[in-house]
């Protein structure tokens, strides 16, 4: 593997184990054992590493989106698409954890991400076309299609954020894939008021093995153990 690989293969690493601001070039060039001059004949400095990195994340996604023009969607595609996106999420998971900061760092960062999300936008709403071709979903107007592929965006793009605030651990690594994948659940109930009745309960089965399994507030746990020691102390 080429150096310039092996950099941002080792950026991608650290920045997804330890967080974009806790890493910099010199934490990189330690991590592959070269000196900080050898990355900087590669990279000006971290932005371009990030950027660069986005752009390999740009192309796996548009690559899961390539949506097939000559065949009816199946519900496989519509898993393939979802279980992709979200690999793609985890592969890629320092980007969305600190998005926004990202973003105002880089202005080259903000005008490819934007056009990056309406990419997205389009065909999330061509997929919503073609399940309804496919007599999977009821057709929609194009309104309401762009309201809906809108609202799973939102749901993909912030479902970490979600599992990292409301539902945060002590460690700051401990959000697994399986969690992430989780999400997939949440975009399938936006998609049941749509389904027709040949398809609905594949679906529900289909969404069923994605239920999230959140875990339990430490406060609540707290109140109940303190609950169960009052009725012991009471009993005793």
């Amino acid at each position: 593997m080429k150096t310039r690989d092996k950099i941002l293969l080792s950026s991608l690493e650290l920045f997804n184990e330890r967080g974009e601001r806790n890493i910099t070039t010199n934490h990189i060039a330690a991590h592959l054992a070269i000196s900080p001059g050898n990355l900087y004949y590669h990279f000006r400095n971290k932005s371009d590493i990030i950027y660069e990195i986005f752009q390999e994340y740009e192309k796996l996604v548009d690559y899961y989106l390539d949506i097939p023009e000559d065949r009816l969607l199946t519900l496989d595609d519509l898993t393939f698409y979802l279980e992709s996106v979200f690999d793609g999420l985890w592969s890629y998971r320092f980007f969305h954890r600190d998005l926004e900061y990202l973003l105002d760092s880089d202005t080259r960062l903000r005008q490819d991400y934007r056009e990056f999300t309406n990419r997205c936008l389009a065909a999330i709403n061509r997929i919503f076309g073609k399940l309804a071709e496919a007599g999977i979903i009821e057709p929609q107007p194009e309104d309401l299609r762009s309201a809906m592929s809108l609202n799973v965006w939102l749901v993909i793009t912030n479902w970490m954020a979600f599992l990292k605030t409301a539902h945060a651990s002590d460690e700051p690594a401990s959000l697994t894939l399986t969690e992430l994948k989780q999400g997939i659940y949440q975009v399938l109930t936006l998609e049941l008021p749509y389904l027709t009745l040949d398809y609905r309960e594949q679906v529900l089965a289909l969404r069923e093995k994605y239920r999230p399994t959140l875990p339990e507030n430490p406060e609540q746990n707290g109140e109940s153990s303190r609950a169960e020691t009052g009725v012991s102390v009471g009993i005793g």
